[in-house]
């Protein structure tokens, strides 16, 4: 008897996270919503109809100020789900892997299965290109999963009916859309909401789950059933407002090279079409998000499951007299939502203002989860934020993008703090930015030029310096695929 109470002993020292596991018994649903602007009803747009994401948020923890480390897909979704700032793992573009910079680096999901939760994907964690890589596995890392699923709708089929204004851009960047036939479970994201499902239903309950539900939806092209579309007449549709010299104090590579004009040069009623198929996008997400709570609900997993809710980053959609998309430093594009419902923490129906990074999700999702957060990781912990969403934080975001640039590649770095965001181009070579978020929080007016604000541009930068290189890497990439 002594002798196995010797060994029992030994293997809680030798083996913690096993026994932390077996206690935590945390579930952790993730969901990831590609190309999401903070077009939702829970982050004050009185237009989109999105009840099932707004139910969410009334049961969880609304972060309004969560911004994302480089917005462009590849490069975000590898930086939230390794928790490492994209100067660590060397990711700026839409083709490299992280592993290729640190092949043994530990993920998120990868983590949590070493500690013994079952880990599943259904559709777009990781990077895949849009819409060609629906169906396959994408830009995925195999060492993250047990399980994956890559669903294929009848939207990869009917690419020849999507309206596309801009025939010389590929669908995959242009602003198109199709008001599609048929029911939502015909669609890709229908499915992958199916295949969730089935996951949840058929699971190990010996096991405690982390699962990540990936919608392709709203990325381009906007592609919903024809339903959501009626959601939203043309004439409730508005562009936007910017006064009218608004690009006059914006440096030339504040502007996304893909988008090099306003409004791709298209007139005001495509782009208020273009508008329109992006809601009608986002209540069909909102609807499959929708789908996957209530089935939470129904298997009595609701008050065992920690539930995450993000986009990649933000999305513009005309901003500035004509910014569409993403690749830019401007709050749109940098901001994106951030939900957060863990069952019974205090903080559950209320909006957190503190300024957030993506690289927190990682060490927050660990600490929940009852496990030891990595030392290494260059985030911190929510947890103390869903506890008490109004508690002193100060901490800044960092966010940055790489420019192809005009024969040589441009490095764009900006910290967001409670009052002010700073950006730089090329360490300022190519121009700089500053906008008081407190009289400007829509940032019309640049005040990088004014004398008064040198000393405090000099503080942020220093800032910068400590948490983003800024330097062009010198790791061989495609500038047209940046």
């Amino acid at each position: 008897m002594t002798r196995l109470l010797l060994i029992f002993s030994l293997g809680l020292i030798l083996c913690p996270g096993v026994v932390q596991a077996e206690q935590a018994r945390r579930n952790v649903l993730m969901i990831a919503v590609d190309d999401l602007a903070g077009a939702l009803g829970c982050y004050g747009n009185t237009v989109v109809k999105t009840p099932h994401i707004d139910q969410l948020a009334e049961e969880g923890v609304v972060f309004r100020n969560a911004y994302c480390q480089l917005p462009l897909c590849n490069p975000s979704r590898a930086s939230l789900l390794t928790g490492r700032r994209p100067d660590q793992i060397r990711v700026y573009d839409l083709d490299r892997h992280f592993r290729d910079e640190l092949p043994d680096l530990v993920t998120l999901p990868q983590l949590l299965k070493q500690y013994g939760w079952f880990s599943a994907r259904v559709g777009k964690l990781y990077h895949y290109n849009v819409p060609a890589g629906i169906g396959t596995d994408g830009l995925d890392d195999p060492p993250s999963w047990e399980k994956v699923i890559n669903p294929k709708g009848r939207d990869t089929r009917e690419e020849e009916l999507i309206f596309n204004p801009t025939p010389q851009k590929k669908i995959s960047a242009a602003m198109c859309w199709l008001a599609a036939e048929g029911t939502d479970e015909e669609q890709t994201d229908g499915m992958i909401t199916t295949e969730a499902i089935d996951l949840l239903r058929k699971r190990n309950s010996e096991r405690p789950f982390f699962l990540g539900v990936g919608y392709f939806r709203p990325h381009t092209p906007y592609v919903a059933p024809k339903k959501y579309f009626d959601m939203y007449p043309l004439e409730s549709i508005q562009l936007p407002y910017a006064p009218e010299d608004d690009r006059d104090d914006i440096p030339p590579a504040a502007f996304a090279h893909n988008c090099p004009i306003p409004n791709y040069g298209l007139d005001e009623l495509t782009c208020r079409k273009s508008l329109q198929a992006y809601y009608a996008c986002v209540s069909f997400i909102d609807a499959q998000v929708g789908r996957l709570l209530k089935a939470l609900d129904e298997e009595g997993l609701t008050d065992s499951t920690t539930v995450v809710l993000w986009s990649d980053h933000g999305y513009h959609l005309g901003e500035h007299n004509g910014i569409w998309q993403k690749r830019c430093l401007f709050e749109e594009s940098a901001g994106a939502p951030l939900l957060i419902r863990e069952p019974g923490a205090k903080g559950n129906g209320t909006t957190c203002e503190r300024i957030v990074e993506f690289i927190d999700i990682y060490p927050t999702v660990v600490d929940l989860c009852g496990l030891e957060i990595p030392e290494d990781l260059p985030g911190t912990s929510l947890k103390p934020l869903l506890e008490n969403p109004q508690r002193e934080w100060s901490r800044p975001a960092y966010t940055q993008v790489l420019r192809p640039g005009d024969g040589e590649p441009v490095m764009g770095r900006s910290i967001r703090t409670d009052r002010w965001r700073y950006t730089e181009w090329n360490r300022g070579e190519e121009g700089r930015e500053l906008y008081d978020h407190k009289a400007d929080p829509h940032e019309f007016n640049n005040l990088a030029n004014d004398e008064q604000f040198a000393p405090l541009m000099r503080r942020l930068r220093a800032l910068l310096d400590q948490h983003i290189e800024g330097t062009v890497p010198k790791t061989p990439f495609e500038p047209s695929r940046l």
